[in-house]
């Protein structure tokens, strides 16, 4: 009996330990993945020209990020420019005129102006029942249905981006009349972290 009542209150602290370490290793472990993943992806995206561990005679971790984000945010100054405005227009019309990339690029174009606009009273982050009745899940609504699809169905929809836990860089989209849902009051970066954190984070 004493023997039982000793092993138990052990195990239970073992347990505890256990659930403890997994709760803190977890995001670490999930945080080194992903800068080791787009480290890896950034190696592969930025050429050996300017690369400057391809010159020295060790590695610099993380090297090639730093230089990527110089090269985005320049990109992204230059662009606003006069002389910039005229390069990315022409880049565009090109790009618009070749058969199978014109639809992906206008694709991709759409969708990041969706999530990267600055409209602060335009709301986008939506509730809705799914995938039955008194379940709800987070979505993004992308923009208002109003083609061939609004048409034929006769309903006001709304296109809805369903992201996935915990990359919510990949989801699927669903088509939701109007009436079914409800706009939330918070932002785009909030909704994310909820998402990415499978619930944990308060979005409020």
């Amino acid at each position: 009996m004493d023997k039982k009542k000793i092993k138990k209150p052990l195990f239970g602290r073992i347990r505890n330990y256990f659930l403890t370490g997994a709760v803190v290793l977890i995001p670490l472990a999930f945080t080194l993945y992903l800068t080791l993943f787009v480290i890896k992806i950034s190696t592969k995206l930025l050429p050996k020209e300017i690369n400057p561990n391809h010159y020295l005679p060790f590695d610099i971790p993380g090297i090639e990020i730093l230089i990527s984000l110089f090269i985005i945010t320049f990109i992204g100054w230059l662009s606003l420019s006069f002389l910039g405005k005229k390069i990315i227009d022409l880049l565009n019309s090109l790009l618009k005129k070749i058969p199978i990339l014109r639809t992906i690029y206008s694709a991709l174009g759409q969708m990041t102006e969706s999530f990267t606009q600055n409209d602060k009273k335009k709301k986008s982050v939506v509730i809705f029942e799914y995938p039955r009745k008194g379940i709800w899940a987070v979505g993004f609504a992308t923009k208002d249905n109003k083609g061939e699809i609004s048409k034929k169905l006769k309903e006001d929809l709304v296109n809805v981006f369903v992201p996935t836990t915990p990359n919510p860089t990949s989801g699927f989209l669903l088509m939701i009349p109007k009436k079914d849902l409800i706009y939330l009051d918070i932002s785009f970066e909030q909704a994310s972290k909820f998402i990415v954190s499978a619930g944990t984070s308060d979005p409020s």
